[in-house]
């Protein structure tokens, strides 16, 4: 993000006001558009809110931005001409899209690590860099390795990945599968959103787990889907839930993450895994697996997938590298029946033309080397340490007025603190004390409920995290 320069000869109040100037003339803010208010811009620039009016009053002098009482500050409307010149609303484009913003949460918390990077981060669902295979990686890209092509990719992802895949698959999650059954994606996002909006239709009702991610994704809702919620305990969901949303709803796909759940961290019994394949086979309904964190059990015996189960073909099987290695390289995969990948390929061709080969050349000799065990067995040992720096710390904190129930792999942490509460207080009152979490109604919870993802705090800095928190807490009165 843009910030002056204090050591320039200019004023700090002239840096803003050409800056602003330029987004101006370049379209960034277009006619018509509003501004930051100023005290929002100088807390975003770190400046006094002073310099933000000097710098306004700068504009306004030259006639780019004009202030109405009641309105805010906004760029100015083209002079008129002989000729009327119009600039497009787009304002009011972005305002009609058809596609469902972020819940407001997430772009508050968003906005905050971006203007504050120093922010104890135990919201972001990723792993901190320490985590991530850096050298090994280095080391992959280091070599002279020769390319053949350069151009777009095969539609279904890179051969030699999706060869190495399907060794993967079988050696570390018990999957039998063909490289002619996978489909590389950006991430498991992605392939949720191939799924949602290529194999449903608007009205469509599906099942998902309550708490889950897929509450924090408004790709549900932008596709016009009617979703339907299958509460958690601590062994995962009530297959006989499923039967029920069926008969009632007839629900034409259910969405699970058994495996250490987004944001429970709850793990679906072996008894549970057996009657929901039961039932899907009885009702012909797909269960969609999303299982990003299975190979972090720290006790080094990942539960074995649905899709491991499966006899009927009813599981399709969703992975990414993001959980167990490194999110910024973005590479996900899909194990599906083969008319379900030609078709998401197809339809994934329209938007991208496919991935870059580079970073798929990187994870597949990744996954074939002999570091990649070492690096999966050092991150269950990572992950589990700073677990148990979390629960001690909540435990010491909070002193028995933290409820949450210990992961057995994964990186979140989900904790109740207290009864009924504001949260948007608790969150802008845990951001000034520097650290921010992932509120529980982002994921669809009961009240009083939140999310701490440890796997991606530094490990120095989760006691003065939770410390944060219960001050945040003690502030508000919330106990």
């Amino acid at each position: 993000m843009w910030s002056p320069d204090r050591n320039s000869g200019t004023t700090l109040y002239m840096q803003i006001a050409e800056h602003l100037a330029q987004k101006i003339r370049c379209g960034e803010f277009p006619p018509g558009s509003g501004l930051p208010s100023e005290r929002k811009l100088a807390g975003q620039l770190g400046v006094n809110r002073s310099t933000v009016v000097l710098a306004f009053s700068e504009l306004r002098s030259i006639g780019l931005i004009e202030s109405r009482s009641g309105s805010g500050t906004r760029v100015s409307l083209a002079d008129s001409e002989e000729t009327p010149k119009h600039t497009p609303n787009w304002s009011q484009y972005a305002d009609d899209s058809s596609m469902v913003r972020n819940p407001p949460f997430l772009r508050k918390i968003s906005e905050a690590l971006q203007q504050n990077p120093e922010l104890i981060d135990m919201a972001s669902g990723q792993l901190s860099g320490d985590l991530a295979p850096t050298q090994e990686i280095a080391e992959i890209m280091s070599q002279n390795r020769p390319m053949s092509y350069l151009g777009y990719d095969n539609p279904q992802g890179y051969p030699p990945l999706r060869e190495a895949l399907v060794r993967y698959l079988n050696r570390h999650r018990g999957i039998d599968t063909t490289e002619s059954s996978l489909l590389i994606t950006s991430g498991s996002q992605q392939s949720l959103y191939l799924i949602i909006r290529c194999l449903l239709s608007p009205g469509d009702a599906v099942a998902i787990e309550d708490p889950s991610y897929c509450f924090s994704l408004p790709m549900f809702q932008t596709a016009g889907l009617r979703v339907f919620r299958l509460p958690l305990d601590q062994h995962g969901v009530q297959p006989e839930d499923i039967r029920q949303l069926y008969k009632k709803h007839r629900i034409k796909m259910v969405f699970l993450n058994p495996n250490y759940q987004n944001p429970t961290g709850t793990l679906l019994s072996e008894e549970r895994r057996r009657k929901v394949l039961d039932i899907a086979s009885e009702l012909a309904l797909p269960i969609i697996e999303d299982d990003p964190y299975s190979l972090t059990a720290y006790d080094g015996e990942p539960p074995a997938p649905l899709k491991a189960l499966d006899t009927t073909g009813s599981v399709i099987y969703i992975g990414s590298f993001s959980k167990i290695a490194a999110s910024g390289l973005r590479i996900g995969w899909m194990a599906a029946p083969r008319a379900i990948v030609e078709r998401l390929a197809d339809a994934r061709q329209q938007m991208d033309f496919g991935l870059s080969v580079i970073p798929q050349q990187v994870v597949a000799t990744f996954l074939d080397s002999p570091q990649f065990v070492p690096h999966l067995e050092r991150l269950r040992r990572e992950l589990q340490f700073k677990r148990d720096m979390v629960t001690a710390a909540l435990r010491r904190e909070f002193q028995g007025r933290a409820e949450f129930l210990e992961p057995r792999g994964g990186i979140h942490l989900w904790c109740k603190i207290g009864a009924d509460y504001n949260e948007n207080r608790l969150l802008e009152q845990s951001i000034r004390n520097g650290f921010v979490f992932g509120p529980g109604s982002v994921y669809g919870s009961e009240p009083g409920c939140l999310r701490l993802t440890f796997g991606r705090a530094n490990a120095g800095d989760i006691d003065r995290g939770i410390a944060a928190l219960r001050e945040a807490a003690e502030k508000l009165d919330l106990f």
